[in-house]
């Protein structure tokens, strides 16, 4: 059953409390959200990692960076303009490959990428580099001459001893719909791989509906498949919104969750608290909200909520690549029996390693959550 903006509307303006024996609020009973797990549980919820076997279905994207050298002075004959001199230049799987990398860096023993990738170089640089990682397997992803692939070209300027400095992106994206004999072939594989994996991840990475792997036909398989496999953890992340998805985990963050409601006014905690429980309820799935400085938020299928703070800053920061960070960390965990409270604070503790790497995507494993933790 999907769920539809004007339902869920309805859904959370009807609110629902959960009080305990002293008439507070679960939120309130949580207090600010103390963390709970000591290093033994956490060790014995990651000793799990490397038997899992996770999918990862959605838009894949070649990151490349473009390394400019500004000491190098330099002006051009033909235009009299300045030039950028490029003397590195680095490529990493982006998009759905963001979790991917992170799901490598936890050491998940087997990543089942289903996606696409054009017939082109960017294709051949995007599957290489996904290629070269331990633990994928690949027979899932796709080449096709339909298509071209999803890249972000980013220049930056490297300066000695300052942080790069990111210039205009560059973008090569499809605007064209997905062909349905792509589609097709994307359902199958889906269908198959939902058989083997532990968990689910879905990731809707395009800004033009129809034009990635999760179109409209997809969610119709994605639906059978969560009514199937009730019980197996899949979350789902959306650029362009969750309503309309069938029932799984929604992740998403408090101003997503605003523009489901319909709701152009900053959300207190508690109200993020009752409409992710509402969420949760009638999904029967949990439910994630990423509050940055706030940390997360989880509601279960009964409608309590978790809750976590994040940790300190400790310098500069780029929040790059945190969402998936916090996305594939969270799959992780409850794949490997961990619950709410569990799983987002060992999602909130990766993520905070993760924004103080600058000038990539980067990455959080085992050893330094625990650090954090």
């Amino acid at each position: 059953m999907r769920l539809a903006i004007d339902q869920l509307q309805a859904i959370c303006i009807h609110r629902y409390s959960r009080y305990d024996d002293q008439g507070r609020s679960s939120m309130d009973s949580k207090g600010t959200g103390q963390r709970s797990m000591d290093l033994r549980r956490f060790n014995d919820i990651t000793a799990k990692y490397n038997q899992l076997k996770i999918a990862v279905i959605g838009d894949f994207c070649l990151d490349r960076y473009l390394e400019i050298d500004t000491s190098i002075n330099e002006t051009s004959i033909e235009t009299n303009l300045p030039v950028y001199n490029v003397t590195k230049v680095r490529s990493q799987p982006g998009g759905a490959g963001t979790i991917v990398n992170n799901l490598v860096a936890l050491g998940v023993g087997l990543i089942i990428p289903v996606s696409f990738c054009g017939d082109d170089g960017e294709g051949y640089e995007l599957r290489r580099a996904l290629g070269q990682m331990p633990g994928l397997d690949m027979n899932y992803f796709m080449k096709t001459d339909s298509r071209r692939t999803f890249t972000y070209c980013k220049p930056l300027l490297m300066h000695d001893g300052k942080p790069p400095q990111e210039l205009n992106r560059l973008d090569s994206k499809n605007w064209s719909k997905t062909t349905e004999s792509l589609e097709m072939q994307l359902a199958n594989s889906l269908r198959e791989v939902a058989r083997l994996a532990d968990a689910l991840i879905f990731l809707i990475q395009v800004d033009q509906p129809e034009t990635g792997v999760i179109t409209k036909g997809l969610l119709n398989v994605i639906a059978a498949i969560a009514s199937e496999y009730p019980d197996k953890p899949m979350l789902a992340d959306s650029r362009q919104g969750l309503a309309g998805w069938p029932p799984v985990s929604f992740k998403m963050n408090a101003a997503e969750l605003g523009v489901m409601l319909s709701s152009d006014r900053q959300m207190s905690l508690d109200e993020i608290g009752q409409s992710a429980a509402n969420l949760a309820k009638f999904n029967h799935r949990p439910v994630f909200i990423s509050l940055s400085e706030k940390g997360i938020l989880a509601a279960d299928r009964d409608g309590k909520t978790f809750h976590t703070p994040a940790l300190p800053l400790r310098g500069p920061i780029d929040i790059v690549g945190a969402g998936d960070c916090v996305t594939a960390n969270l799959a992780t965990a409850l794949a490997a029996g961990a619950s709410l409270q569990e799983s987002i604070e060992i999602a909130a503790a990766a993520s905070s390693h993760v924004i103080h790497q600058l000038g990539t995507t980067g990455t959080a494993d085992i050893q330094a959550i625990s650090e954090l933790l």
